[in-house]
């Protein structure tokens, strides 16, 4: 289960995707399968969210690890390294960035 708590002994990485209306759903439908099929069974894997905005333009993604070497271990592996490729060609722009929790209210 997903908790956001302050000083949390986790890794938080949030992943925003610059899409369009045309492939906003192929793309969600990609994160959907990587999440479920590998990113969720990798170690170190705690909870992830996927979000779309109202205009289907921009996507984003909040997962927490128990640490960051589990996220990049996931990242650097080949099947994700493949999916990562296939879900470049569905948007215009993806950046993962790890962030420490800073306040909870």
């Amino acid at each position: 289960m997903l908790k956001i708590t302050q000083n949390a002994e986790c890794q938080t990485v949030i992943t925003t995707f610059e899409t369009s209306p045309g492939t906003a759903q192929d793309l969600m439908d990609a994160l959907q399968d990587a999440y479920e099929m590998f990113v969720s069974k990798q170690a170190g894997f705690i909870a992830a969210g996927l979000h779309i905005n109202d205009a289907q333009t921009r996507i984003a993604n909040y997962s927490q690890w128990g640490k960051r070497e589990d996220f990049l271990a996931m990242l650097r592996s080949d099947e994700m390294r493949d999916r990562n490729r296939h879900i470049n060609t569905l948007c215009k722009s993806f950046e993962p960035v790890m962030y420490e929790v800073a306040g909870v209210y």
